[in-house]
Formats: structure tokens, C-alpha cells, sequence
């Protein structure tokens, strides 16, 4: 799936935490470098199979507007205090093909 993010035209990329929850990541459609990864990972938060946690400050602002609004993930279920933030889980609306990084 190819979405644009800010000045960059991306492709979706879906990967696996080490406690195998999903990651959500943008690469650039041209070079396949990373654009950002637009998921975190709290695994004292508990989540469903279907749900990440989206970064959506700092060097990822705005992230959330555009999963959202491409239909790759819904609006937020509900949020989590984490540090200095809180960030939204969200349910996802696409079923994740994850590939396997060399």
C-alpha cells in the first residue's frame, strides 16, 4: 500500500516487535529507506492481536491523521500515559503481510 507522509511518498511496511506485536513503518517508495516507524512498543500495556500504538509526536507528528485517513488503522480506542506523553492505540483495518528484513 503507497501513501504519502509529509513531502515523501511511502509504501506501508508491517514487521514484528520482538514480543511479537506489529510495527507499522513507512519507507520511501523510491529507495526503500525507513521514513519513520510509526508505531512504539510498551509491553507492560497490554494490547488485542489487532491493535498498535501510534507515535504520533516529535519527528512523527501528524502520523496518526495519515494512517488514519489511508484506512490502515481506526481512530484511537483509547490512549496511554506513557513518560511525558500519551500516546492513542488504535485497532488495525488492514490485515498486516509482514516481511522479513535481511
Amino acid at each position: 500500500m503507497n501513501i504519502t507522509f509529509g513531502k515523501y511518498g511511502c509504501r506501508v511496511v508491517f514487521a514484528k516487535y520482538n514480543n511479537n506485536r506489529t510495527a507499522i513503518l513507512l519507507e520511501d517508495s523510491i529507495d526503500l529507506s525507513t521514513v519513520v516507524v510509526a508505531t512504539i512498543n510498551i509491553p507492560e500495556h497490554p494490547l488485542d492481536v489487532d491493535e498498535v500504538i501510534i507515535k504520533d509526536y516529535s519527528e512523527n507528528s501528524g502520523i496518526l491523521d495519515c494512517l488514519i485517513q489511508n484506512k490502515v488503522i481506526s481512530e484511537p480506542v483509547r490512549f496511554i500515559q506513557t513518560g511525558y506523553v500519551t500516546v492513542p492505540v488504535c485497532k488495525l483495518l488492514i490485515e498486516p503481510e509482514y516481511e522479513q528484513k535481511e
